[in-house]
């Protein structure tokens, strides 16, 4: 393959193009100490000595299984059927990536297709995408299809969103055109329905709520939807996929969009990562949904065969022409979501929904009682919930930790006006013991 270089003059006319001097400053907002990081490597080893060496790095890691987790707030760990594991392990699966040829990848293609399936009865929706990468991508590649369906020009975010997703989401939209408002939260994180009936304007193409929302609250989204539909705008419900096994469902919400992290859908913590995003959304904006939609079709010989029906991806369609350029997605996560909700079932969905709420409920409920802690969220939870305490969390933690425990998440990092508060997180993981251990700890480091 013959290698054209860029020429001097080629690239000169890139730098006039786009406004700068030189190439450097295209990495301004890298800061100056650390583009050029010194690189320390180790002298050679064995292979002996670098499985040691790995191993012993290993353990320093914290493990979920020797230490007790109430940390939450977007990585959550629930129970994993083994069955997971050891479909995603077989090599039809595992060693497989894009379908490009159907007639050679029909069980990668039909496990995709029931993943989507899958998808779109927990969310009630018309249409789901082949997976995403995470749940922060999800929400941004959801907000661009709401900006070119209603060719519009500004986004309103809830303030109660994860902040990562916010930021992703700023990010994607950075040097265009497009415009990102926040609306705040209430005195117990609800969304300010008076701040979004004054910041709906005719130039807001959606509107991103979040439910549960980052604080564990579970919304009443009937007057929002309302609201925003009145307004034309849309409507995109970022939330927990497996709360949708108790509380309603986005379909049910009248929402056009449905994303978030399918990490809960028997994907492990992996120290954050490979997760998975999920979009659902309705028929009529079927052809703005990002990535690839996998269909069932017939043969020649009239049997049961699947395709891809829509290739929106850069990596199948010219670059300007696709709905995204994200030009992979998470198919083995995709596959792993697609055995766990298989393998549960319908009531075992709810089953698990219910025992989050339980968890939640009960710690909640038991840690009210304690004279240095205000529990702060009063409405329905899912699976965390926000006490303020009356040490800072971030001692509070230490002491738990002694005590072989993972604490909650000091709000304050991402908000610096909860000073003092905690975001704790139960699952079904979390037997009673588990929480009467936690319970008693937090009296202990209290005192």
């Amino acid at each position: 393959m013959s290698y054209f270089p860029i020429t001097k003059k080629d690239q000169a006319e890139m730098l006039e193009t786009i406004g700068i001097e030189h190439f450097g400053q295209l990495f301004t907002a890298i800061p100056s100490e650390i583009r050029n990081p010194p690189i320390e490597l180790l002298p050679a080893l064995s292979e002996l000595e670098a499985q040691s060496w790995f191993r012993e790095l290993s353990e320093k890691n914290i493990n979920v299984k020797n230490h007790l987790s109430f940390l939450g707030a977007g990585a959550y760990e629930h129970f994993i059927p083994s069955i997971v594991r050891h479909m995603i392990g077989r090599g039809e699966f595992y060693t497989s990536y894009t379908p490009y040829q159907p007639e050679a990848s029909q069980g990668t293609l039909q496990a995709l297709f029931e993943y989507q399936s899958l998808i779109c009865e927990l969310t009630g929706m018309d249409v789901s995408n082949g997976s995403h990468y995470d749940g922060s991508t999800a929400l941004a590649e959801s907000i661009l299809m709401t900006l070119h369906e209603t060719k519009r020009r500004k986004v309103l975010i809830a303030r109660s969103t994860h902040p990562d997703y916010k930021q992703v989401a700023k990010t994607y939209l950075t040097g265009t055109q497009f415009e990102v408002e926040e609306i705040p939260f209430g005195k117990h994180f609800e969304l300010d329905l008076e701040r979004l009936k004054k910041q709906l304007t005719p130039d807001v193409a959606s509107v991103v709520v979040t439910s549960p929302n980052f604080f564990g609250l579970v919304e009443d989204l009937k007057q929002v939807e309302t609201l925003v539909h009145q307004n034309g705008s849309l409507l995109i419900m970022v939330a927990h996929p497996l709360s949708f096994g108790f509380y309603k469902t986005p379909k049910e919400w009248g929402v056009d969009i449905s994303c978030g992290e399918g990490q809960p859908l028997g994907l492990p913590l992996n120290l954050g990562g490979p997760w998975l995003g999920y979009i659902a959304t309705t028929r009529s904006l079927m052809r703005r949904i990002p990535g690839r939609l996998v269909g069932l079709t017939q043969d020649t010989n009239g049997k049961r065969a699947f395709c891809l029906t829509l290739q929106a991806r850069e990596q199948h369609i010219r670059r300007e022409r696709a709905s995204s350029n994200i030009c992979t997605n998470q198919a083995l996560c995709a596959i792993a979501a697609c055995v766990y909700l298989a393998s549960l079932g319908k009531t075992g969905v709810r089953r698990i929904a219910e025992l989050n709420l339980e968890n939640a409920y009960y710690l909640r409920s038991a840690i009210s009682s304690f004279k240095e802690v205000e529990v702060l969220i009063e409405g329905s939870i899912f699976n965390e919930f926000v006490v303020r305490f009356s040490k800072p969390i971030e001692k509070i933690n230490q002491l738990l930790f002694k005590k072989g425990i993972v604490g909650g998440l000091a709000l304050e990092r991402f908000f610096p006006e909860l000073k003092n508060q905690m975001l704790l997180c139960a699952t079904e993981t979390k037997s009673k013991d588990d929480l009467d251990q936690l319970i008693q700890a937090l009296k202990e480091v209290l005192k």
